[in-house]
């Protein structure tokens, strides 16, 4: 007889409380090693969760909109009998733990009821609201009951945008920014509020909701935009010769698993460049009184999916060939669109690449991706009159959009670097030396 095993979250790179989107088997299916089981959804990407085992389901453990951490149980399979046996160490404590695992699904399932008797604090963010029905019912975990707590903020005046009502820790942060804001009104300084305006009276319209990572892209570019002194410095490039060799370059590879591509130039010469320049591979502190130079250089890269724009970053660039670059760029970009991307395929980025050459524009204000301090656009290139020599000639001319925060690199810095990457891609040798 098969045995049964639990299958878990595996590492997502540290993060906690990523929500359950999708399940993707029921009981009684077949599967095999790497079949995706479920798909996560963090605040930057959605990654569907191979299976470790090939087996049957027996038993799902989790549900559409629970919040799930490493470690969590997912299901349980009866393994295939061609599996390897893992050795089992039956001990007090891994019992104990399997049995807190199972309380952990167990409450995450359960919805808690809330009387009106919540206790509420003093503070003017709680009182300002009018009471709420004594009847009514608060669906919140104990974390976000937890929080509201810490904040004095009552429950039953927060609006729930979970499933079925529910409450999330980010409904609690955002009413209490909404009352912050409600006082920064009151003293007089705040940013104007976008008017409410009832479309429909003009005509049919369709309302849909934003999907989490563009909510919260939006919240963070919003945040960025807002908190981040920007200033952009424009340039070309003359890449004439460069795509002449890049296109040889990839007829003899057009049999390889990656497509080499401007974009892969483009990261190593911005390695290069963040070398000779090290204060664009900067962050603030949060004191914004300091500075913190890197000394790794990881370059994210903008990358459109179905369900929004994400940014996986390639790592350690400076130490990468171009063809390693368009390879981990191919691997990166399909994980992407796949739903296949963990937490560590999109943390520590130093500095990212926005390229918009394969859609078109010729030139665009990319916005700082924080807590980095500069961003790079492309455009698509054009064949343009350059005067050289006497005579004007047609060159490929690509655009460069370098979006900076000017409280860290000054005008003159930025248009150095964007001088470096013009003059490095026109003569593709200048990174040799």
């Amino acid at each position: 007889m098969a045995d049964e095993k639990e299958v878990k979250v595996p590492d997502i790179g540290g993060t906690s409380g990523v929500d359950v989107i999708e399940i993707l088997v029921k009981v009684g299916d077949e599967i095999t090693k790497e079949s995706p089981l479920v798909t996560l959804e963090s605040d930057k990407a959605s990654m569907e969760i191979p299976s470790p085992v090939a087996g049957i389901v027996r038993s799902i453990r989790l549900n559409i909109g629970d919040k799930v951490s490493e470690g969590d149980v997912i299901l349980t399979v009866a393994a295939s009998q061609d599996e390897p046996q893992e050795e089992k160490v039956a001990t007090e404590t891994t019992s104990a733990k399997d049995e807190n695992t199972k309380s952990g699904v167990q409450e995450k399932e359960s919805l808690v009821q809330v009387a009106k008797n919540t206790p509420v604090s003093d503070t003017p963010a709680a009182k300002s609201e009018p009471d709420a029905d004594s009847n009514a019912v608060v669906y919140a975990g104990p974390a976000v009951r937890r929080l509201s707590r810490e904040f004095g903020v009552s429950l039953e005046q927060v609006q729930g945008t979970g499933r079925k009502s529910r409450i999330t820790k980010e409904d609690i942060q955002q009413f209490v920014k909404a009352k912050l804001q409600e006082k920064s009104n009151a003293a007089g300084f705040s940013l104007p509020s976008a008017p409410q305006v009832d479309f429909s009276k003009f005509g049919q319209v369709d309302t849909k909701s934003l999907n989490k990572i563009k909510r919260l892209t939006g919240a963070n570019l919003h945040r960025a935009w807002v908190t981040i002194p920007h200033v952009t410095q424009f340039d070309e490039a003359d890449i004439t010769e460069l795509e002449a060799f890049r296109k040889s370059e990839a007829g003899k590879s057009k049999d390889s698993d990656f497509k080499l591509t401007m974009l892969a130039f483009v990261c190593k010469v911005v390695s290069k460049a963040l070398a000779v320049y090290p204060q664009f591979n900067t962050s603030l502190d949060a004191s914004g009184e300091n500075l913190i130079y890197k000394q790794y250089c990881n370059i994210g890269v903008a990358v459109e999916t179905p369900n929004g724009l994400v940014v996986p970053v390639i790592k350690h660039v400076d130490s990468l060939s171009v063809n390693e670059i368009a390879k981990e760029m191919t691997r990166l970009s399909t994980k992407a669109r796949e739903k296949g991307l963990m937490p560590p395929d999109m943390s520590g980025g130093c500095f990212t690449i926005s390229s918009l050459g394969g859609i078109g524009g010729t030139a665009f204000t990319p916005i700082v991706n924080s807590p980095e301090v500069a961003i790079l656009g492309l455009s698509r290139a054009i064949i343009k009159p350059v005067y050289i020599d006497g005579e004007f000639k047609p060159r490929l001319m690509l655009p460069l959009s370098l979006s900076y925060d000017h409280r860290v690199i000054d005008g003159a810095e930025a248009a150095r670097f964007t001088r470096f990457i013009s003059e490095s891609l026109s003569d593709i040798r200048r990174i040799l030396l």
